[in-house]
This record gives structure tokens, C-alpha cells and sequence, in this order.
């Protein structure tokens, strides 16, 4: 177990080291982060190549970690853990350099197995919020204390310098579908949160964690969206809880194309919850900073590079290749093997690729969906196809043959779906660099579109880190270049409100 914490010295001497790069306070108590930090979200210890850019951002100088405990199910706790170990022990940074972030509040995989085993004991979750299947939420006293210490176990360490309740706001969402009248419903939820931020000062005093505070969606909500959390509520909250309370981290989306931290008035007298967050002296922590939600589709704000599009006529005609090879490999090499027949249909089933492309391939929306598609679903089910086979003992050298024939009428149709959504996306990268731009002179100084995101929140007066998700080196590298360019922190809201006009006028 990794004793000790983060501290004002301990920062101030891990920024003085790496003084070609940019820190912020985090709040009050003085502690030092760099300006981006590294999310954990789809970080995993089962992947080797988040292993190398973790250790990469720390060596290097980004010293703020945002991990949760839902994140891969625990594996991202568990690599933060293994990489602090390493380096801590042999000398390369020190704890008291390091702040590191988790958040509490979501049960899936392991902690809904759980749940469910705790209720089969007729000992359940206090105020579970049954959320759908496979998934509830807690922030209960009784729940956030047995998950500190698992968060605690998993990331080796004695104290967390920050524990945020993550995504409160789902309790509203299942009582607006339940029917339970909205003032009900937020006398409640403001009820629940004050229990949550008491126990918190608790394990303040039991030296398990030194800080804590929100993590929400919907802080950047308009003020009368049912689910909408109210920053100044929650402060209000904090103070009758103690006057000394240790409430002093926020964390909420906000990136180029979604705005609302800074330019939606959903606080008292027309100020944004930053501006609230500022005058509180908060950290403000901002995540989905490259992965905005526009029109219910996903855009990546990075650089796309641009690609001469297959036509669609090109696409179809590999499609029907494909299905061709399928037929073949359904209908005449299958049956020949030593298969049961449940085999055999499990078999043709995973390998049913083409049918489903030759009727959607044009309805993914975006690059990015298409890629998750391809990596998650596609190809994961063909390559099982695959192991089963193997498995099976019956990849004979023909077998092989054919097999390696349709390997490559599946490429060229996975290449040529990829050229025209890549395209498209370069052109709309291409768009919103533009965009940002004519916005602003000090964003356009960025190399990259996903620096210039990063850049535009920077430079924002009470942003105090922006978490960017950085899974292999090249991502850390981007940042850090980001990170080592001054930027003028006075972008106040007329800027972020001409960026939102431009939006709205696209």
C-alpha cells in the first residue's frame, strides 16, 4: 500500500522540474496539476499500450490522474495502482507529486454482482437506484464506504486526494421516468447528496481522502431540465454539513461544440456554474474535452487525414464479394467439417458479415462510430468465428487457404466503408478548425485540432485541468506539446457565445 498523498510542496516541486509546461492550482489548499490531465475512461491494465502512456504522462509531466470505479470494470483503478507502484518504488516521482482522482456511484460487472448477491443475503444497498438492466446507482453512506475501500485496494493506496460522486443526476432520470413529481423528487435527490458529502467528511477525518466533490452531466444543464443539478445548491449543501467542509472539486463536459459550462446562465443572477465554480474557488475538472455530442452523434475533435473515398458502387461491388465467400464458406466448406450441427450454426452466424453491411453500411453516422463498429463488433465476431474453428481441430491446410482468400475480400470491404466515412470526416475537421479559428487568434496558434480543443478550455478563466483520454503514447505526446505553449487565459464567454452562434448557424 502506497502511503501518503498529494501535497502544495510536493507539486509545486514535480511543476518546478518540468517548467517548460503549464500548472494551475487545483483549489484552495494550493495543490499544483498540469493544465491537461489523464483520463482513465476505457483505460485498462489488461492493455499494455495504456501501461507505456501512463508512464509516459508522469515521467514527462502530467501529474493528474481522473480514474472511477466503473471504469473496465475496476481495471482502470488497477492500472493507475501498478504504475504508481512502479514508479513511486523506484524513485522516479513521489506520491506527494501525483494528485489522483476516483469517483463513486455506478454499479456494473463486478459491484452489480454485488448488489445482486447482497439482496439475495436480504442485505441490499441502501436508496439503490434500479437504472436498467445490468445497471443501478448508489451514492448511499453505506455504499460509498465500502467502495472507497475497494477503490483504495485497487489503486494501492492509503489515501485518494480526491473522491467525486459520479453522475448523482441518474437518480433524477429514474424518478422523471417513474413518474415522482420533479419538486418531490429534487428535495430528495438535494437530501441524498447531503447525506453523501457528510459521510465524505468523515473519511476526510479517517485520512482516506483529502478532498472531494461532483462529477455531473447535467451542471451544465439549463436550470429548468428536471435532471439539473444546481452548483450553488450543492455549495449550500457542503456549508451545513461544516463550515470546514473539504467540498472543493467539480468535474462536467464541456467542449467546442457543447458550451453550457460557460455560456449557459443556469446559476442566480445569469452566471454559468464556472463562473460560480470560480468565484467559490473550485477546482473545475472538464472531461469529453475531444469527443463532443452534436445532434446525437458522437464527433471527434482531431485531426483526420484525408483519403480518396471508394465510390459506392466500388463498395457494393466488394460487399457482394464478400457475401459471396460467406455463401461458400456457410453452404459447402462448413458442412464438410466434423461439426455438431449447433457448431456449425453458431459458426455461419458469426461469420454473416456482408448481408448486414449491404443493408447499413451508409447508416453508421460518423467515422468514429463506424471505427468502434468495425474494432467492437465486426471484426470481434469473425475473429471468434475463427477460434472456434481452431479450437475445434479442424483448420485443415485448404480450410487455411479459404480462409485467408476471405480474410482479404473482408479487408477491402472494411477498407473501402473506412475511405468514405474517413473523408467525410476529414473534410468536417477541416470545417471546425476553420471554425475555431475565426473565433479565436490564440486557439488558431495550435498544431492539431485535438490541441486546439484543449486550447480553447485552457485558456478558459476557472477551467483548472481538462482530462483527456490518452491510451497510447502518441496521445500523451499531443498533449504534452499542447501543455508546453503559454495561452492567454482570458477567453472569457463573448467568445465561447460566438462559437456557439457559429454552431447554431451551421
Amino acid at each position: 500500500m502506497i502511503p501518503g498523498s498529494a501535497t502544495p510542496d510536493g507539486t509545486a516541486a514535480y511543476a518546478r522540474h518540468r517548467a517548460a509546461l503549464h500548472y494551475s492550482e487545483l483549489d484552495k489548499t494550493g495543490l499544483m496539476v498540469s493544465e491537461a490531465g489523464f483520463g482513465c475512461y476505457r483505460v485498462d491494465i489488461r492493455m499494455p499500450a495504456h501501461e507505456r502512456a501512463l508512464r509516459k504522462a508522469l515521467l514527462e509531466g502530467i501529474n493528474l490522474i481522473d480514474t472511477s470505479s466503473n471504469y473496465a470494470d475496476g481495471g482502470s483503478e488497477e492500472l493507475v495502482g501498478a504504475v504508481l507502484d512502479n514508479l513511486i518504488s523506484s524513485g522516479s516521482i513521489s506520491r506527494e507529486s501525483v494528485v489522483v482522482v476516483s469517483k463513486v456511484g455506478y454499479l456494473q460487472g463486478q459491484n452489480y454482482e454485488l448488489s445482486q448477491e447482497r439482496k439475495r443475503q436480504g442485505r441490499p444497498f441502501k436508496d439503490l437506484v434500479l437504472y436498467a438492466e445490468g445497471l443501478e446507482h448508489c451514492i448511499h453512506p453505506e455504499f460509498l464506504e465500502d467502495q472507497l475501500t475497494r477503490s483504495l485496494k485497487r489503486l494501492n493506496l492509503s489515501s485518494l486526494d480526491c473522491y467525486l460522486l459520479h453522475n448523482p443526476e441518474y437518480y433524477l432520470s429514474w424518478a422523471r421516468k417513474t413518474g415522482l413529481p420533479a419538486t418531490e423528487a429534487h428535495m430528495e435527490y438535494y437530501a441524498r447528496i447531503r447525506a453523501a458529502l457528510a459521510h465524505l467528511e468523515q473519511e476526510v477525518e479517517r485520512g482516506r481522502i483529502s478532498l472531494y466533490g461532483i462529477s455531473s452531466n447535467t451542471f451544465t444543464a439549463t436550470s429548468t431540465d428536471p435532471e439539473f443539478t444546481s452548483l450553488e445548491e450543492v455549495w449550500k449543501i457542503a456549508e451545513s454539513v461544516t463550515e470546514e467542509h473539504h467540498f472543493r472539486v467539480v468535474q462536467l463536459p464541456m467542449n467546442v461544440f457543447e458550451t453550457g459550462g460557460v455560456t449557459e446562465a443556469n446559476q442566480s443572477n445569469g452566471k454559468s456554474v464556472i463562473k460560480i465554480a470560480r468565484e467559490k474557488k473550485l477546482g473545475v475538472l472538464i472531461n469529453r474535452p475531444l469527443n463532443a455530442i452534436r445532434e446525437d452523434n458522437l464527433v471527434r475533435l482531431a485531426d483526420v487525414k484525408p483519403v480518396q473515398p471508394a465510390s459506392d458502387e466500388q463498395v457494393s461491388q466488394r460487399i457482394d464479394e464478400l457475401i459471396s465467400s460467406e455463401n461458400l464458406m456457410r453452404l459447402r466448406l462448413l458442412p464438410e467439417l466434423d461439426l455438431t450441427p449447433s457448431a456449425q450454426t453458431q459458426i455461419s452466424d458469426l461469420i454473416s458479415v456482408g448481408s448486414t453491411l449491404k443493408q447499413h453500411w451508409r447508416d453508421f453516422g460518423t467515422y468514429e462510430r463506424w471505427q468502434e463498429l468495425q474494432s467492437y463488433y465486426f471484426l470481434p465476431r469473425y475473429r471468434g468465428a475463427i477460434q472456434l474453428l481452431s479450437q475445434k481441430g479442424v483448420l485443415s491446410e485448404v480450410l487455411s487457404s479459404k480462409i485467408e482468400t476471405h480474410d482479404e475480400k473482408l479487408e477491402a470491404v472494411f477498407q473501402g466503408i473506412t475511405s468514405v466515412y474517413q473523408s467525410s470526416a476529414a473534410k468536417n475537421s477541416a470545417r471546425i478548425r476553420a471554425m475555431l479559428s475565426s473565433v479565436n487568434k490564440d486557439w488558431a496558434e495550435a498544431e492539431t485540432l485535438s490541441q486546439m480543443a484543449v486550447r480553447a478550455l485552457r485558456s478558459t478563466p476557472g477551467i483548472t485541468s481538462v482530462l483527456v483520454g490518452m491510451r497510447n503514447a502518441s496521445y500523451v505526446q499531443d498533449v504534452l506539446e499542447e501543455l508546453g505553449r503559454p495561452v492567454n487565459r482570458q477567453t472569457g464567454s463573448k467568445a465561447w457565445q460566438r462559437l456557439q452562434r457559429g454552431i447554431r448557424g451551421r
